[in-house]
């Protein structure tokens, strides 16, 4: 059974920066991407980011773009997402999900993701 378990989240300043990240375990993952999203109360779950696990090509929405950057160790079995300039619009709950490539659905698509962490808290106060 495919196992995600996010951890960096916390209390930061805007402008600060965090790195999140998340380890897989209970399967391979050669055929996988492994996904960032994050939902603020009130608001649908949002794609961050996204990262194939075998070639490392990555994949974000524009805005997402500049300040988020995704990351694979596979040695490690983890997924980071380093978040810079952090704003407080990006307060929500990050979690960390995994797709097989082939699965129906865009990569940002969080129905076509069929494994989910339970998330890491990020508040960014002003």
């Amino acid at each position: 059974q495919v196992q995600l378990v996010e951890s960096g989240g916390g209390l930061v300043q805007a402008g600060a920066s965090l790195r999140l990240s998340c380890v897989a375990s209970g399967g391979t993952f050669s055929n996988y991407l492994i996904g960032w999203f994050r939902q603020a109360p009130g608001k649908e779950r949002e794609f961050v980011s996204a990262i194939a696990w075998t070639n490392g090509n990555t994949y974000s929405p524009n805005s997402m773009k500049g300040r988020f950057t995704v990351s694979r160790d596979n040695a490690k079995n983890t997924v980071n997402l380093q978040m810079n300039t952090l704003k407080p619009e990006d307060t929500a709950v990050y979690y960390c999900a995994a797709r097989d490539l082939r699965a129906i659905g865009g990569v940002g698509s969080p129905l076509a993701y069929a494994y989910w962490g339970r998330g890491t808290q990020v508040t960014v106060s002003s």
